[in-house]
């Protein structure tokens, strides 16, 4: 069965949850990292250290497209290729649901997808959104607030708002700012809608997108972001639980609502900084550990981020994680002290840290990182990975201004945002067993 036809297969025979019942208990969907088997990206015949390879260089790429001045001292060549997120997930628009498989982006806002006509469209393998199916499908006009939120828009025929969103890597989405039924599938089978979700729908979109996916699903901070959008049925939050590297085969899970909630023991939290862009997730990072030894970030005056200000961005999105690189120099020295092992260098020029591993074992220390009012341990399973036969790399590399906290550093931690509270919260757990 052709993938396209197994997505509408699996909707249709999904049975459907009241807006209501949403509301009160929540959604958990389905997350697919990008080169798992469950996504239309994967590429049997690639090694695991060859999709390694290319995310790290993703990486790299969209560091670039989420900061424009960013300059990276990295001499990477690699495939041109989508870097808008590493998770995919399945969404259906309009009445009768149409659905289709689109990037989750925490760094971006608009919902897109292309859409039929396409006057100047990169080749896509599913079925295109045709509004004219749609019965709910009604376009927005110039005066909208929400024309003016897209931030860059013109006014059409009919009083009708066009959208113009562009990346960093030259690619871009051009269409009508509409608005439709929005139904995301719950991974216990069932569906649930939400009437009248603006988003664009494209008809000129083209650069490194892939034509395996439609477009993107903007989970920023921004007043486009269907978090946003959806505030009043989940009450601004959303988490997800990421699983590890070695398990290819389990989804992640991202939920929306009640089913978002982090809570328990060992549960630990974090203000979000509110700065602009406001797409971004801001969080203060004060200082790492490396075993006992506690390095604090004092920022060079003059620096690109600043701890009061919020130094460091979240993003499920990036793979690795860019610290500042006043933090980073002390954070390597520390971790050299600790290691008693051969360094080697990486050949492909992404780590700065490298060691020579024999049988896969491979004593790292704990590293901790220290946020506002929050300490999260990172996962050493993906804080120090196996990149290349017999060579471990330090999955931590530094940044001379946009500083990430990458989603190797958040796998096996279930990852609440609440947008009501202003708060980050981190819960370890197990997320191949998560529900």
């Amino acid at each position: 069965m052709a993938f396209s036809n197994f997505l509408l297969t699996l909707f249709f025979s999904c049975s459907v949850i009241s807006l209501i019942d949403a509301s009160s208990n929540g959604i958990t969907v389905d997350l697919f990292h990008r080169d798992s088997p469950f996504s239309p990206f994967y590429n049997p015949d690639s090694t695991l250290f060859d999709r390694l390879k290319n995310s790290f260089h993703r990486s790299y790429s969209r560091k670039a497209s989420l900061n424009p001045t960013s300059v990276s001292t990295k001499k990477i060549e690699s495939p041109l290729q989508s870097n808008y997120g590493e998770y995919l997930m399945k969404i259906a628009l309009g009445t009768p649901s149409f659905e289709t498989l689109a990037i989750a982006d925490t760094g971006s806002d608009l919902l897109w997808t292309q859409c039929a006509p396409c006057t100047d469209c990169y080749k896509q393998n599913l079925p295109l959104f045709d509004p004219k199916n749609s019965t709910t499908y009604r376009t927005l006009s110039c005066q909208s607030q929400l024309c003016t939120a897209v931030g860059s828009s013109n006014c059409g025929t009919k009083n009708v708002c066009e959208y113009s969103v562009s990346y960093g890597d030259n690619s871009y989405s051009y269409g009508d700012l509409a608005a439709d039924t929005l139904s995301l599938q719950s991974s216990t089978g069932k569906s649930v809608s939400f009437p009248k979700i603006s988003f664009g729908c494209g008809h000129e979109n083209g650069g490194t997108f892939n034509e395996s996916g439609s477009g993107i699903v903007g989970l920023g901070g921004g007043a486009l972001s269907i978090v946003n959008q959806l505030d009043k049925s989940i009450g601004g939050k959303f988490s997800y639980c990421l699983t590890r590297i070695d398990e290819p085969n389990v989804p992640s899970k991202i939920s929306f609502g009640n089913n978002a909630l982090v809570s328990g023991p060992n549960v630990v939290s974090t203000p979000l900084i509110k700065k602009s862009p406001d797409t971004f997730y801001y969080l203060n990072l004060e200082g790492v550990s490396v075993g006992a030894t506690k390095i604090v970030y004092k920022p060079v005056k003059g620096s690109y981020a600043s701890v009061d200000q919020g130094n460091i961005i979240i993003d499920s999105g990036t793979t690795l994680t860019f610290l500042p690189e006043d933090i980073y120099e002390q954070l390597e020295s520390a971790i050299v002290k600790a290691i008693k092992g051969k360094r080697v260098t990486d050949p492909q020029g992404s780590f700065n840290l490298c060691y020579q591993v024999t049988g896969g074992n491979f004593d790292a220390p704990t590293i901790v990182a220290h946020f506002t009012g929050a300490d999260v341990e990172l996962p050493p399973t993906s804080t120090f990975l196996e990149v290349e036969q017999g060579m471990v790399c330090l999955t931590l590399v530094p940044s001379s201004d946009l500083a990430i906290y990458g989603n190797l550093s958040q796998m096996d931690y279930q990852v609440g945002y609440d947008l009501v509270n202003n708060k980050v919260s981190f819960k370890p757990t197990d997320c191949s067993k998560a529900t």
